[in-house]
């Protein structure tokens, strides 16, 4: 799961883990995030990780199970329980370490209005040095902690702007339209602008991996992008961050426009129902300024029917497709 670069939270005494993080969002915004189990889905945990939840009970004394899946595959049970609530200022919940890597702590998250925007401080707080310790060498808890703020900045920023989102049904199982995703020899047979030839530099589809490639246009001119791949749940989900690049891979302004944002989120979602496949992909920019987050929508228009374009090669190639 390539993501923007975070910091780590800091360490402090012998039993805590701390971070303080400043959101670009009003703390009711964000509370709600961080306490409503749809939202909550979207952005917990690092880079990589995707959780399934089990039950959620946001009450005083409530329980949250959920497991979470890691990039290599593995599953880590957790339970936490809600000892305080007190909206929007401060939440307080134990993970009693009764289920999976069995580690005992409590978190306190508090969060402040900053003039519009909300500050969040979270410290966690372990039953020993020990346990911390263990959290530290064997999870890297400090780096995840910093990965996690950072994924909730992103999903904040989404749910205070407008979203683009289009679907479309095809007439194939999912099984094969998510290898016309996945699969290099596949992907170059739609992707892209009709009319407009593709050329793929690399395409390592995994949590982290990198999708590189160039469009050429009918008069020859070549136009780079490139994904960072998020999270990949085969075959349900797919996130990463687009792009406008160029031959080395780095990140580049859009060909026609200063003001588009550099980094714009998608997640692309494949559901199956009576051996049809229904695609939907949402959108919004991260990391954005207001005038870049202004370009992305008013630009909706034209991307629906450049992704109608795309939607339509898929369209084409799955008919003839295996």
């Amino acid at each position: 799961m390539a993501a923007t670069k975070t910091e780590p939270a800091t360490l402090r005494g012998d039993r805590e883990i701390v971070i303080t993080r400043t959101f670009d969002a009003p703390r009711d915004l964000v509370f709600r995030a961080w306490t409503e189990q749809q939202h909550l889905s979207q952005w917990w945990g690092p880079n990589g990780f995707t959780i399934s939840t089990k039950t959620f009970e946001f009450r005083e004394g409530g329980v949250w199970q959920f497991t979470m899946h890691g990039p290599d595959g593995r599953d880590y049970q957790n339970k936490m329980v809600f000892e305080s609530i007190q909206r929007p200022d401060r939440l307080v919940y134990h993970h009693p370490g009764e289920e999976g890597e069995g580690v005992d702590f409590r978190s306190v998250a508090e969060f402040k209005d900053a003039g519009g925007k909300t500050e969040v401080s979270m410290c966690m707080t372990f039953a020993s040095s020990q346990a911390r310790e263990h959290v530290l060498r064997e999870h890297h808890a400090d780096e995840g902690l910093g990965q996690t703020m950072a994924r909730l900045g992103e999903y904040v920023s989404s749910m205070k702007g407008k979203i683009f989102e289009i679907s479309r049904t095809f007439d194939a199982p999912r099984e094969l339209v998510w290898k016309a995703y996945s699969e290099a020899e596949r992907l170059k047979e739609w992707w892209g602008p009709k009319g407009f030839g593709m050329k793929i530099a690399k395409l390592d589809f995994r949590p982290g991996g990198l999708f590189h490639y160039c469009m050429v246009a009918p008069d020859g001119k070549e136009m780079w992008g490139k994904f960072h791949y998020r999270e990949i749940v085969k075959p349900e989900l797919m996130s990463y961050v687009v792009s406008f690049s160029d031959a080395q891979a780095g990140v580049t302004r859009h060909y026609l426009s200063a003001t588009w944002p550099l980094e714009v989120m998608n997640i692309t979602t494949l559901t199956e129902k009576d051996g049809k496949t229904t695609v939907t992909n949402r959108g919004w920019p991260i990391n954005e300024s207001e005038v870049e987050r202004s370009t992305y929508e008013a630009a909706f228009a034209g991307m629906e029917m450049g992704f109608k374009g795309t939607l339509d090669q898929l369209e084409t190639y799955l008919a003839k497709a295996k």
